[in-house]
């Protein structure tokens, strides 16, 4: 009996016109401008872990806690996204969200609690989080187990405010 392949189909990295389209906000960052995207995206800082240069890629917001100044992005293209493994090399970076610059250290979150945030983010955007799935590869079929499951599958980092929150000096 042939086994089955659950797993996720991860979606092949933009190129050519799609690549810059991705890539659109981050001048648009640089100019000051990060305020356009309101509260669901920001601008990542990390380190290249093979160049040790900076790099800046703009993520989704899937969740945001003002009080405690942390942010929960998504990894849409898995674990092999070149912005988590440099994350996961150095935590310590910097966001831009909205006008304003975080000094962040990246968590990683476990798969029971990215099965709680995504049932949670499928609540309030379902749409967005029925195109998530779809682009992932997983399948999906609206009901919360469903999206609970993919929540399991999707890499989710949080990234937590340092004390006194505004980060001073960074080159942008």
């Amino acid at each position: 009996m042939m086994q089955r392949d659950t797993t996720p189909r991860r979606p092949q990295l933009p190129t050519g016109w799609r690549r810059l389209a991705v890539r659109l906000p981050i001048p648009l960052y640089r100019a000051g401008l990060g305020s356009l995207f309101g509260k669901r995206l920001l601008l990542l800082h990390h380190l290249g872990r093979v160049s040790g240069l900076d790099r800046m890629v703009v993520v989704e917001v899937v969740s945001h806690d003002p009080t405690g100044a942390s942010w929960t992005v998504a990894s849409g293209f898995g674990p092999k996204a070149d912005w988590y493994q440099n994350l996961r090399e150095q935590p310590q970076t910097v966001i831009r969200f909205g006008n304003r610059p975080y000094a962040v250290t990246a968590h990683f979150v476990p798969p029971e609690e990215g099965a709680e945030i995504m049932a949670e983010y499928a609540q309030r955007h379902p749409r967005t989080a029925r195109r998530l799935c779809a682009y992932t590869g997983l399948p999906v079929d609206r009901g919360e187990e469903s999206y609970r499951e993919a929540g399991r599958d999707i890499p989710f980092v949080r990234l937590d405010a340092a004390i006194g929150h505004h980060q001073h000096g960074h080159s942008q």
